[in-house]
């Protein structure tokens, strides 16, 4: 008698721990085998576009903390970025250096959860403690600067909300030393494990040609062998004053996208040590006060200063009218906002281009013909954060 193999359709999600958030992954399985897969989105959408349209340019920089919440400090950084573009507004260097070593920190801790929370998802659950610990000291730095843990609001449009505390940079300093000793910890754990070799190694594989023809960027991208980072190829801030490299993969595959992490990391921490050296004297904001509000101790010590801050703060100010678009490198990607001004104080439209979004749609190639174990590597490799995805 000949036993017949039907396909058979599996619902993954969407509160599943794996699927790192509210996904539902609609998996069609030929036995172990997957045949296709099809993520349903949506679960966590707020319609962060049409908030944008509705508040003034400044009030929208804390609902970006709630994109990709894991590196808040660089969805502030692409959207304030987007509308001094707008306005054609140039913030001080030391605005900029401290910029850069903000979203450097961020893309060490982003990088440091998306690693970690893999371990954890393929059974290697120490990596996530060692990933923890390191990550603890960044929310520490980041505690230090803005108050806050994760979602910091610490950028706004002109530069940031106040300059380096005291011990800032010997802290941080400390850390940068240390830190590449910890990545070897890391790799020990990891990089030669037989298990994490075997559930990694020519698992999820893409093609340079597929990445870039579904328009991945970030480590997923780059883990397919294609060099494509922002930060090197149209400079922004001051990183064509840093020596670092861009890391690539070979094979395409999961080990190679955790290789690519485990690399920008050193070059992360490469980038901020050259910026702490590098970091100038001067004003963190742009000499702009029809945009940018006085420092906190003048408002609240000065009348003049408080009337100036609350007018900015409850009126805003107008933009040029015309269209922009901005893009940095975001840990996870390329982060773009464009922004269409009617000359008013609010935006007329506000686009978001959210790396998690435009990855997710790799899940179907990378995962055809594989196990349905490996889909959980797959999703991992990707690291996508829902906040960012469904907006």
């Amino acid at each position: 008698m000949d036993l017949i193999t039907r396909e058979m359709t599996l619902n993954m999600g969407p509160q599943h721990p794996s699927t790192h958030g509210v996904m539902h992954l609609v998996l069609h399985l030929q036995g172990e085998k997957i045949v296709k897969a099809d993520p349903d989105i949506g679960y966590l959408h707020r319609g962060m576009e049409k908030i944008a349209e509705n508040l003034l340019y400044g009030q929208f920089v804390p609902y970006t903390d709630r994109l990709d919440y894991l590196s808040s400090m660089t969805n502030n950084l692409g959207y304030v970025m987007a509308v001094e573009k707008l306005l054609g507004l140039e913030i001080p260097e030391r605005g900029k250096y401290i910029r850069v070593i903000t979203s450097e920190l961020s893309r060490i801790s982003s990088h440091l959860l998306a690693i970690g929370a893999w371990g954890l998802d393929l059974g290697a659950m120490t990596m996530v403690l060692y990933a923890f610990r390191e990550r603890e000291m960044i929310l520490d730095l980041f505690e230090m600067l803005c108050g806050a843990r994760l979602t910091y609001n610490y950028m706004k449009v002109g530069g940031v909300r106040g300059d380096l505390p005291a011990g800032f940079v010997e802290k941080c300093t400390e850390f940068i030393k240390i830190f590449p000793k910890r990545v070897d910890e890391y790799e020990t754990l990891l990089t030669g494990n037989r298990i994490w070799l075997q559930r990694t190694k020519g698992i999820g594989v893409l093609s340079a040609k597929d990445a870039t023809d579904l328009g991945l960027t970030g480590p997923s991208l780059r883990g397919s062998g294609v060099k494509w980072d922002i930060r090197k190829d149209e400079p922004y801030l001051v990183y064509d004053r840093f020596d670092f490299d861009v890391p690539v993969g070979t094979n395409g595959d999961c080990f190679d996208r955790y290789m690519c992490r485990v690399e920008e990391m050193r070059q992360a921490a490469r980038i901020i040590s050259q910026a702490l050296q590098q970091l100038p004297d001067g004003s963190v904001n742009a000499n702009a006060p029809d945009i940018v509000s006085p420092p906190r101790k003048d408002v609240y010590n000065n009348m003049e200063a408080l009337i100036h801050h609350f007018k900015i703060i409850s009126h805003g100010y107008k933009t040029p009218v015309g269209e922009v678009y901005c893009s940095i490198e975001a840990p996870k990607g390329e982060l773009g906002f464009y922004i269409k001004s009617d000359g008013t104080e609010k935006p007329f439209r506000v686009k978001i281009r959210a790396p998690s979004f435009v990855n997710l749609q790799s899940i179907d190639p990378m995962s055809r013909g594989a196990y349905f174990a490996d889909v959980v590597s797959v999703i991992s490799s990707l690291d996508p954060v829902f906040g960012e995805v469904d907006k």
